[in-house]
């Protein structure tokens, strides 16, 4: 099964005209929802399901995706209201909030992070990065949580070592195989195609199993503006996601043809694999309390809050529940 990104196509001859004026009309009744991804992946396939087939389109909604580099860019154009949601990590809403911002969290469906710490063949336990060099990303993302997260696990402080910032999971990568850096936190796509002197040295699912990776993210203005219609995107996003999981040929063909891989390419398998093999992906939106308490908590140990925040005025759970009911209704 071959799925088209972006776009239906309406097939017939004899009632063509028919179909056409069907698609023109139920099309003039959509609704545009803007919504942004990181840069696609080898999870891409996971990511943007919901802006393939019909899952938007039956919730009245056409949703157009916009990439970005990391987590912040993407904050920064939601706050701007350029995005009427994006997908990252709860760190930035905590940030955002703690300076006066109102952005809330609506449902967390990769609850796992598959990324890790990986490192060059002279190190060989964490305690080895002492005085070396990481890759992670901008401050508050979830590169340069974890990283600072899984050291204090081992008894490493993040002041023993130096964090480079270093764009995202590819130039992370490229600054790691190229010696530029000693570790690099990257994404576990690289496993499979890593050269045989880059190894594994901690999985983020061991090393921090609190760290949730990716989150529906809006504001309370945009919520108070759409909120009938965030509650659709939710809903076709958990629609989406269960597809994804139960489809495993479809999606991974969907990644490939998102980041153009060659058909020997195993990344988007492996990835795909991964990520059900450790029940990563809940296409539920959940909350998890504890969860994101933890993550508050880190923050407030390394300093990045002065003070703990109020989940209650971080979270906007009336969504999803609302969303819950439309897809329980429609399975």
């Amino acid at each position: 099964m071959r799925i088209a990104i972006y776009k239906r196509v309406a097939i017939g001859t004899v009632v063509a005209a028919t179909v056409l004026a069907l698609s023109h009309s139920a099309r003039a009744q959509e609704k545009i929802w803007k919504h942004g991804l990181i840069n696609a992946k080898a999870d891409a396939g996971i990511f943007v399901m919901v802006s393939t087939l019909d899952f938007a389109q039956k919730q009245g909604l056409k949703v157009e995706i916009s990439q970005f580099k990391d987590d912040q860019l993407a904050l920064k154009a939601l706050i701007a209201g350029e995005l009427d949601s994006f997908e990252g990590g709860p760190q930035g809403v905590f940030a955002a909030d703690s300076k006066g911002g109102d952005v809330k969290l609506l449902g967390c469906h990769w609850v796992v992070v598959p990324h890790g710490i990986y490192a060059n063949d002279k190190i060989t336990k964490v305690e080895d990065l002492r005085g070396k060099q990481i890759a992670v990303s901008a401050p508050n993302s979830m590169p340069d949580m974890l990283a600072r997260s899984a050291l204090a696990k081992f008894g490493v402080a993040d002041t023993e070592v130096k964090l480079a910032a270093v764009g995202g999971d590819n130039d992370r990568y490229q600054a790691l195989i190229g010696g530029v850096v000693d570790a690099a936190v990257v994404s576990n796509e690289y496993q499979p195609v890593a050269p045989k002197n880059i190894h594994l040295l901690v999985a983020g699912r061991d090393a921090v199993p609190n760290f949730l990776r990716v989150c529906m993210v809006s504001t309370a203005k945009k919520l108070a503006e759409r909120g009938d219609d965030a509650v659709r995107f939710l809903a076709a996003e958990m629609s989406a996601l269960r597809f994804a999981l139960s489809h495993r040929d479809e999606t991974i063909a969907l990644t490939r043809e998102l980041i153009h891989a060659k058909p020997d390419d195993p990344r988007p398998a492996f990835v795909y694999d991964d990520a059900v093999q450790h029940h990563a992906v809940d296409p539920t939106l959940p909350l998890p309390a504890g969860k994101i308490q933890w993550i508050q908590d880190q923050m407030v140990k390394a300093g990045r809050l002065k003070a703990p925040l109020d989940l209650n005025a971080v979270t906007a759970p009336d969504y999803r529940e609302r969303a819950l009911k439309i897809v329980g209704a429609s399975h």
